[in-house]
């Protein structure tokens, strides 16, 4: 499965394998690939905008300069006729570089970083693929009881799921008691431990 993202100059291609997942990015700054398996993707993100500060700025001064002329012209009763140019010039550019910003949610790991446009078409998309195959890497990994494991770190690693939303907390809990059930029943009557 794959699924691209395009914005301005951004291109990004998620690929998605059986146990790991591509994320190939391209942009005017140059290009470059990460590969991830499921179970490394970070719960946690944060958000990075890409945006022009200096149109934006000079955008600002310009419409801010436009408007004076425009104020002075009206105050002091002279034509209007070429006031509002440096006006019209200064949202243009307070408009293009609102249209050429470009918002990332950001999954930073030790392989690397994963950059995810924020855009209505895919993002919630990709995201919601990733970490459905996380969970059921994790879960394939690490879902089923092992008593030889011993009681402590059986209820860590049910617990661990839970953080990773790999299990509901309920989830978690019911397989704790199970473990819980188990373990006593095999000190109770040593024949009688799960397989």
């Amino acid at each position: 499965m794959k699924i691209e993202q395009k914005k301005l100059s951004n291109r990004h291609t998620f690929t998605f394998g059986a146990d790991s997942f591509n994320f190939a990015y391209r942009d005017k700054s140059g290009s470059g690939d990460v590969d991830m398996v499921y179970a490394d993707f970070p719960l946690k993100s944060s958000t990075r905008i890409e945006q022009n500060m200096w149109l934006r700025n000079v955008g600002f001064l310009w419409a801010v300069l436009g408007l004076v002329q425009v104020g002075y012209a009206l105050v002091s009763a002279r034509s209007l006729s070429g006031t509002g140019f440096w006006l019209l010039l200064g949202l243009a550019c307070l408009l293009w570089a609102h249209l050429s910003k470009v918002t990332y949610t950001v999954f930073s790991a030790e392989r690397g970083s994963v950059w995810v446009i924020q855009d209505a078409k895919s993002h919630d998309q990709i995201i919601d693929e990733i970490q459905s195959r996380k969970k059921s890497q994790l879960l394939a990994l690490y879902g089923d009881i092992n008593l030889d494991n011993g009681l402590d770190r059986e209820v860590g690693k049910f617990r661990w799921l839970a953080e990773q939303r790999a299990l509901s907390t309920e989830e978690a809990e019911r397989r704790i008691a199970q473990v819980q059930a188990a373990l006593s029943a095999t000190l109770v009557n040593p024949s009688t431990a799960i397989n």
